[in-house]
């Protein structure tokens, strides 16, 4: 069976694919003057999508992550996930949003076959929210969250990224809205780009420092799942949530990487802060061309390098994280 392996023997079952470029939230640690440049109406098509899919399931990815930008600004969405979820292989089809109308809207995101919603909630402060993202939509989200239960989902993975100035004491908080309901929490630590050098520099803490919270108050370290997201999950016997750390700052990050990332323009990302994208999709017109995409990603595959350098400032082609996703 094909598989993909970098020259590390790393694994990598897990692709996140990014369909828009666009968002519609102003989140002050990646677009807080809003969405400018963007390149929407040059997405890749529905038949790309099902091509370049087709291609990763044959070498061995079973789970994909749709994201954007916002990906549900997507006329197509429901009709990319069905698309993708129909492809033999692929066991898994996420999705990550900002929430927008989700209360509204969830229901047909599941009937098209979503299987896990990652959806970020930066605070529990109506006022702190709005602060961060630019809207006034925290209840609508909370509401998105209780209806997806109410459907019968199993979980919810939830985000939010840590900020000194802005959500750091509201640890206690985020643990009462989880001790009851089977919640992902995974607080991300802020990350350097292209052009927010300044806000982290204010702003950036170690997530080290929420783990050390949680190891002093009985949460204990659990093992991830080969085809895992980046998260560190912990545990505690008196809570049905969970709570995750993705700290990207962390010597040993990179080590047990499993993802790749593509664009919404068809540019196969090696690392989230790589130099560069390397062009797929003039290998995505025509279902024979098949052969000639995988052994192009196969390729494309062995420039993967060891580790990123953000822990010397170095972001690579990374502007925004609305560009590829996260």
């Amino acid at each position: 069976m094909l598989r993909l392996q970098d020259n590390l023997g790393r694994t990598f079952p897990y692709l996140r694919l990014s369909i828009t470029d666009l968002c519609n939230f102003r989140c002050n640690y990646c677009l807080p003057d809003g969405c400018g440049e963007h390149h929407h109406k040059q997405s890749l098509t529905v038949d790309e999508i099902r091509r370049l899919i087709s291609a990763f399931a044959r070498l061995g990815v079973e789970k994909v992550r749709i994201t954007g930008g916002e990906p549900t600004l997507r006329h197509e969405f429901n009709d990319i996930v069905s698309t993708i979820k129909q492809i033999p292989g692929i066991q898994t089809v996420a999705m990550t949003t900002n929430g927008y109308r989700m209360d509204e809207r969830i229901e047909s995101w599941l009937e098209a076959g979503v299987d896990a919603i990652n959806v970020s909630v930066d605070s529990l402060d109506a006022r702190g929210f709005q602060t961060i993202t630019g809207h006034n939509r925290l209840q609508e989200i909370l509401n998105g969250i209780d209806r997806g239960f109410q459907l019968g989902m199993s979980g919810f993975k939830v985000n939010a990224v840590l900020m000194r100035g802005h959500n750091a004491d509201q640890l206690p908080d985020f643990l009462n809205w989880i001790k009851d309901q089977p919640i992902t929490l995974r607080f991300i630590e802020l990350m350097q780009t292209g052009d927010n050098q300044d806000f982290f520099n204010q702003q950036h803490l170690a997530g080290n420092t929420v783990r050390d919270q949680l190891l002093e108050s009985g949460w204990v370290r659990v093992a991830r799942h080969k085809s895992a997201g980046p998260a560190q999950e912990y545990y505690h016997p008196q809570y049905r949530g969970r709570i995750g750390l993705i700290t990207p700052y962390s010597p040993d990050f990179c080590d047990d990487c499993n993802r790749l990332r593509v664009t919404s323009l068809g540019k196969l990302q090696l690392c989230l802060f790589g130099d560069q994208g390397y062009d797929l999709r003039d290998l995505l017109q025509y279902d024979q061309q098949q052969p000639e995409l995988i052994n192009r990603i196969q390729n494309f595959l062995q420039l993967k390098q060891g580790k990123h350098f953000l822990q010397n400032g170095y972001t690579g082609g990374t502007a925004t994280l609305a560009q590829i996703g996260g």
